[in-house]
């Protein structure tokens, strides 16, 4: 696994003086303290591409090893070429590879990963690896609602029949699909539409209707996946807070009734809450909402702090899509994975970011909305002051064009 994001971010506090309201609202009450933000030259490729070569890179895979590519993410670049595609291109993967991209909202890139297992388990492999990376943008407007749940980054990840750092258990699965408005993006809108408080309660439905599935699938008992039993969960994060709900939820599915959070219970679930998911959330609070990527980025906050007496442990995934479409797993976490916790760690990439004031940050996104537009102009790398090399430099004869520098 491996993460990268954009070169930028917002401070929160910053955000929140700028908009006149009291900081704790987004750094508790969102559980938000900084936010990531692509500037003009950094996209949904840009940022997969770098994340696919950090993973290839950072555990000696040949990009030659390479039989499936899937990019999950719900901000394409096309509505025919899919953003696999040129990541294709840019990561040098043989042409033999397959290559798609794969639509959900949040649950596109759970999507693909069960797609490459899949792959893996019917032989069509042949002792390839699948590479799977969610990349994503969340971008709502300056001072919208939203603004404050934005975000940006891609995870990686490299999936084969002798995995390092997570073994899927096949024998427990729980999915769920429901046609409902909670979250959607029309054609014409480069922005979202979301009923909110609508979402949440569809989210926390479908975490129910997913663990009752995966009882099903498990044989009629939850035993092996207990939170008595697991070591860690990971669910999807839009906002950091969102994983305490999901976790009360969660709590309440396996007692079989519903818990008010001030009952006397709720001190065992804030103690289990502390233990199994809390710890995860550091980077999602730094990096903001990144769709595809959110449940993801929590296991690799816990890889990188993995210590060996956790290796063989169970963990459980929620991938939750608007729209929407959902899933719960369950993985054990590999024998000798707690070697790879540097190799994981996207620390040193956070901490080179530069930290914008809310001025360059608004000319930045304006900047943003028009970058695709056909010879548009503003993806000019040295314009914005980044510093890596490679990017999104505009589009010219409505081609898109990208380019390595340095």
């Amino acid at each position: 696994m491996a993460f990268r994001g954009p070169e930028c971010y917002v401070d929160m506090e910053d955000l929140a003086r700028a908009r006149g309201v009291p900081p704790e609202k987004f750094t508790q009450g969102i559980g938000q303290r900084q936010m990531a933000v692509v500037t003009p030259c950094e996209d949904t490729v840009t940022m997969a591409t770098l994340a696919g070569r950090e993973a290839l890179d950072a555990f000696d895979i040949d990009p030659d090893e390479i039989g499936t590519l899937i990019v999950g993410t719900e901000t394409g670049v096309d509505h025919s070429k899919p953003v696999a595609v040129y990541v294709h291109e840019l990561l040098g993967l043989p042409a033999t590879c397959r290559t798609f991209e794969t639509k959900h909202a949040c649950y596109g890139a759970m999507a693909g990963l069960t797609s490459a297992s899949d792959w893996i388990l019917a032989g069509r492999a042949r002792g390839r690896k699948a590479l799977i990376i969610a990349s994503d943008i969340a971008r709502y407007g300056v001072g919208t609602p939203g603004e404050p749940t934005q975000g940006a980054g891609a995870v990686a990840m490299v999936v084969s029949s002798k995995p390092r750092l997570f073994a899927f258990d096949t024998s427990i699965e729980g999915d769920y699909t429901r046609q409902v408005m909670d979250f959607w993006r029309p054609l014409y809108s480069k922005y979202a539409f979301a009923d909110g408080h609508y979402s949440i309660q569809c989210y926390l439905d479908a975490l129910e209707a997913c663990w009752e599935d995966a009882v099903r699938t498990a044989g009629g008992s939850h035993e092996a996946f207990a939170l008595s039993e697991l070591d860690a969960c990971f669910y999807h994060v839009p906002f950091s807070s969102m994983a305490k709900k999901a976790h009360h939820r969660h709590w309440e599915v396996e007692l079989g009734r519903r818990v008010e959070r001030d009952a006397p219970e709720s001190g065992e679930i804030a103690t289990s809450y502390r233990r199994l998911v809390e710890p995860w959330l550091s980077l999602n609070a730094v990096v903001g909402n990144i769709y595809t990527g959110s449940l993801f980025l929590c296991m690799v906050d816990y890889l990188r702090r993995i210590s060996s007496e956790r290796e063989g442990r169970p963990v459980s995934l929620f991938s939750y899509g608007s729209g929407c479409g959902a899933a719960l797993s369950v993985a054990h976490v590999s024998d000798g994975a707690s070697a790879f916790k540097e190799a994981v760690d996207p620390g040193e990439h956070l901490s080179g970011r530069r930290r914008l004031g809310i001025e360059e940050y608004e000319q930045i996104t304006r900047a943003a909305e028009s970058a695709d537009q056909n010879e548009a102009g503003e993806a000019d790398p040295s314009r914005w002051g980044l510093a890596g090399n490679l990017y999104y430099v505009g589009t010219v004869d409505h081609q898109r064009r990208y380019a390595h520098l340095g």
